[in-house]
């Protein structure tokens, strides 16, 4: 009787299947077909990130490079991209490629060099100093540009930008053409490294002393990022805060 049973009970879940919905039983074995998640390329699970101990460590992020500590809370650097498109189609000519770390370091040093430069520049126009620097001419005199925050908008109207504005293009072209190179393989280099050190600073330092010097520009970028950012924000606030020392 017991047999009978099992056999009654087993022809009617074998029944029951045929109303399963064909989707579901799809599902299920899509599920089982899917691939590795791409978290699983993108973090270490073995080590901790130095700056976020809570966190895997970014793969790319090893500390081989000046400056890392590991601080990807949002993993950008894991993301597998070939960034050589920015600069031009990839159907002009097959190339290497830039990876995604190697275009990152080169946008975060340019950055950070250019902070540095427009921190200083922002306080030296104001005689944040002991000395207001500017350029000769009575166009740049306190009495046309009163301080660094109104200077943008004057100089728009004086025309004085476009000579600006060609430089920087210059150099943007130039530094993409290095880039450029360096996706085709042409050119072995580290990011934002154009080799220019007139003072000769690196020369005759160790690997280990370059490093430390190199540590030291990105730290001092970092900080000249948030520094920069800070008093554009606060010569913003009103008319009160737009000469030095800004409050």
């Amino acid at each position: 009787m017991k047999s009978f049973a099992a056999a009654v009970s087993a022809m009617m879940a074998t029944s029951a299947m045929a109303f399963v919905p064909s989707s579901t039983m799809e599902s299920s074995t899509a599920l089982k077909a899917m691939p590795d998640r791409m978290w699983n390329k993108m973090v270490d699970p073995s080590e901790r990130s130095k700056s976020l101990p809570w966190l895997p460590r970014p793969i790319n992020l090893d500390g081989s490079m000046a400056g890392d500590v590991g601080f990807d809370p949002f993993y950008l650097s894991s993301i597998p991209k070939n960034f050589a498109g920015f600069l031009q189609p990839p159907s002009w000519e097959e190339t290497e490629g830039i990876p995604t770390l190697y275009w990152m370091r080169e946008a975060e040093l340019k950055h950070g060099r250019i902070a540095m430069m427009a921190w200083f520049g922002w306080l030296a126009t104001d005689g944040a100093f002991g000395i207001t620097l500017r350029f000769p001419g009575d166009i740049y005199s306190v009495e046309n540009i009163p301080n660094a925050y109104n200077a943008h908008n004057i100089l728009v109207e004086q025309g004085s930008m476009a000579f600006m504005l060609v430089c920087v293009g210059l150099v943007e072209f130039c530094t993409g053409a290095s880039l450029v190179q360096v996706s085709k393989g042409e050119l072995d280099r580290e990011a934002g490294d154009f080799g220019l050190d007139p003072l000769q600073f690196l020369k005759g330092k160790s690997a280990e002393e370059k490093k430390r010097m190199m540590t030291r520009e990105l730290l001092n970028g970092r900080l000249a990022m948030l520094a920069f950012g800070a008093v554009a924000t606060q010569s913003a606030l009103g008319e009160s805060t737009q000469n030095f020392p800004y409050f």
